[in-house]
């Protein structure tokens, strides 16, 4: 994880060190809106703890940003907390979904009056926003399940189980799905939510060891998923799972891989920092500034963050015993 971290500070450092057009842009005083998520699994614990770290930051060396922090257990209260935040005049925005769908209509109606949104992660589900950053959920998914084809020989039966309702959770699903069908020899079996939850994920995998006599390999797209279905399979006693894949490189997950865990052998980056990266756009942005060298006024409207690939060969220089998560 640490090489991808790496890459998102240079590109963030490089949008600092750009200019501010005419007098000196931190001179006037931006209020900023961050919903997020209540962190209820390990890597929303994580995304919390760097938006927290960003908001810090930016207040020792910008004292007239202020920021408006909420986080919501449930899409209805997020959306009340966002139309809150318009009440009291924020000039930004920064908004993680908690479901796409629900969000868009009050997004919309923050960026229609002139307000700076950064959206990021489960994103919404029209482009009504300055910025959209998120880490790059297609290549995520496929190299997962590219992964998963080779190491069962191309033939197998999959499980998977998805996210919270969200564009990138249909995305990594309709990419799994997409790649297994290249391969005649390999079957997704079933597709249920565990909508980013340890516990549900063991619910769903009890489900499916109970429905299928026999299962190759499981793919959750997330680790504390695979820590549900891990749990549930160990329950079982069963012994016909040859490969188990999250994704997003938690520690303890890394630590298996480099410990030769038999069942959890790779994994995938999806850092949780994005959010401290999403709170600095919404920053640079409403003080007019861009990249280092961009030659174009406005920060891109798109920024998509690899993904990388972690095996036993790689996995020392992702752990960090530190983190959050």
């Amino acid at each position: 994880m640490k090489k991808l971290v790496t890459a998102v500070f240079v590109a963030v450092l490089a949008v600092f060190g750009g200019k501010a057009s005419g007098q000196d842009a931190t001179a006037k005083k931006i209020k900023i809106g961050i919903t997020m998520p209540t962190a209820d699994h390990g890597w929303m614990g994580g995304a919390n703890w760097w938006a927290k770290k960003s908001m810090d930051d930016w207040k020792k060396k910008d004292p007239n940003v202020d920021f408006v922090f909420k986080t919501s257990g449930d899409v209805t209260k997020q959306v009340a907390d966002v139309e809150d935040m318009l009440v009291q005049g924020v000039n930004g925005l920064v908004v993680f979904p908690f479901e796409s769908a629900p969000l868009t209509p009050v997004v919309e109606k923050a960026y229609g009056k002139g307000v700076y949104v950064v959206v990021l992660d489960r994103g919404v589900t029209k482009p009504v926003y300055d910025v959209y950053l998120s880490n790059d959920d297609e290549s995520y998914a496929r190299q997962a399940m590219e992964w998963i084809a080779k190491d069962l020989g191309y033939k197998g039966n999959i499980v998977l189980i998805e996210g919270v309702p969200s564009v990138i959770s249909d995305l990594r699903t309709k990419t799994a799905k997409d790649v297994a069908a290249k391969y005649p020899g390999m079957k997704v079996l079933d597709s249920q939510p565990g909508n980013w939850n340890k516990e549900q994920a063991v619910a769903v995998m009890e489900n499916f060891l109970a429905k299928y006599k026999n299962i190759d390999a499981v793919y959750t797209a997330d680790d504390d998923m695979l820590e549900g279905a891990l749990q549930a399979y160990k329950e079982s006693g069963r012994k016909d799972i040859k490969v188990m894949f999250g994704g997003a490189a938690k520690k303890e997950v890394v630590k298996r891989i480099m410990d030769g865990d038999p069942l959890v052998r790779a994994d995938a980056t999806y850092p949780p920092d994005v959010c401290a990266s999403a709170v600095s756009m919404a920053v640079v942005g409403l003080r007019g500034r861009v990249f280092e060298g961009f030659y174009q006024k406005k920060l891109p409207l798109r920024v998509i963050l690899g993904s990388e690939l972690i095996t036993r060969d790689n996995a020392k220089s992702y752990y960090v015993p530190q983190a959050v998560f």
